[in-house]
């Protein structure tokens, strides 16, 4: 076990991303994370994936990588006393299922707080534990939609786009499991527990920069604005004559010159179109144009090379291709590849962020359902054979 998280346990009670997510985030960095999954399916997460290979998902060994799994059924009371049984042995509880769920089942925070003083309960939800809307059902997109970022992501002519991945999710998966981390920090202080209590809305809103007081004190509403950056130019996607885009952000005045004489055209500088940070910006779609018309005559590669001689800040949009073979991501080690029972192997990016002296690891890929019942059950709670076998033949585990 490596990381600056491995004397935790981590019990993984949820489904799906938000929570998972978190509980990737805890695994990376060293917990022991013990995910309880339905005796009958397991997590969802198992069959989701665009590319199947073996009728097996691409995307579980990811979510799922350096967790031990165990089959319990939350919804059978034996299963919810198996839970108890965890949680008395466990640092962190993380969970999201709706606001009540889990006081129904006997599992709510007081009732593991009795069994267990020092437990911290993460709890992700789309609406938060309290208010109006908590007893709602909450995906991902909906706290996207609700947290501001849909209403500002695509192009300004079209509806609301996605941007691409499950970003509410991770957003809010990411803030439970910097929440867990500061309460297992206070616990250290304090003695007790305490419960984290992640919206996915609020997650996506604590990332909306200034966009409420430009609202309500400036009367300025964000809007769709595409691969543009509004009133600062240059700074956008530019295509190149092989068809790849190039994005390219030379809107300071130095950076601006110095893109200038690797274009050839100098005399933009002198400009007063172009001249300052306020003319650019005011003056954004010609100076666009007159970009787009010079990097559409180039070739990625050597475009590239002379923005980066001469200091300019840019960058292809990579594709997963691109990320594989890139020289820069393979000397960081920014991609790994992990041994997988199925695929050989399987390509993931690397732990992130990168700690010094108490690295975390990717250990192990996803695992297969309940492969860790024995050593959970069997070595940890110390289950007798004919309790196990009782368990299984109830559908329990």
């Amino acid at each position: 076990m490596t990381g600056p998280l491995s004397d935790i346990r981590v019990l993984e009670t949820g489904t799906l991303l938000a929570g998972p997510f978190c509980g990737q985030l805890l695994g990376d960095h060293g917990a022991e994370v013990i995910k309880l999954e339905d005796p009958g399916r397991g997590d969802p997460m198992r069959q989701w994936g665009r590319e199947r290979p073996y009728g097996k998902s691409l995307w579980w060994p990811v979510v799922a990588r350096n967790k031990k799994s165990v089959t319990c059924n939350l919804r059978h009371p034996d299963g919810q006393a198996l839970a108890r049984e965890l949680a008395a042995h466990a640092d962190v509880l993380v969970e999201n299922f709706r606001p009540g769920t889990l006081e129904r089942w006997g599992l709510g925070y007081q009732e593991l707080a009795a069994l267990n003083p020092r437990l911290v309960l993460v709890r992700v939800t789309g609406y938060g534990q309290s208010g109006p809307y908590a007893p709602r059902a909450g995906f991902g997109s909906i706290g996207e939609a609700m947290g501001g970022i849909r209403h500002i992501t695509g192009e300004p002519d079209r509806p609301p786009s996605r941007t691409g991945i499950s970003l509410g999710d991770a957003l809010a998966g990411t803030m439970a499991a910097y929440g867990a981390v500061m309460a297992l920090h206070a616990r250290d202080r304090t003695g007790t527990g305490q419960v984290v209590d992640s919206a996915l809305y609020e997650a996506v809103l604590a990332y909306m920069e200034s966009l409420l007081p430009e609202w309500e004190i400036g009367g300025y509403q964000r809007e769709r604005t595409g691969a543009v950056l509004p009133n600062v130019a240059p700074s956008n996607a530019y295509p190149t004559a092989d068809g790849a885009t190039v994005l390219i952000a030379a809107n300071q005045d130095t950076v601006f010159r110095r893109l200038t004489e690797v274009m050839g055209r100098e005399d933009l500088t002198d400009n007063p179109h172009y001249a300052t940070h306020t003319a650019r910006g005011a003056h954004q779609r010609e100076l666009d144009d007159l970009i787009t018309a010079w990097t559409a005559q180039q070739q990625s590669d050597q475009l590239l090379a002379a923005l980066h001689r001469a200091g300019v800040p840019a960058g292809k949009t990579y594709t997963a291709a691109d990320m594989l073979a890139d020289p820069h991501f393979a000397a960081r080690r920014a991609i790994v590849r992990v041994p997988h029972p199925d695929f050989g192997e399987i390509p993931m990016q690397n732990v992130v962020p990168r700690l010094s002296a108490t690295p975390g690891a990717v250990r192990w890929a996803g695992p297969a359902l309940g492969e860790h019942n024995d050593e959970v059950y069997g070595q940890l709670l110390g289950l007798t054979d004919e309790r196990l076998e009782k368990l299984a033949a109830e559908g329990v585990i």
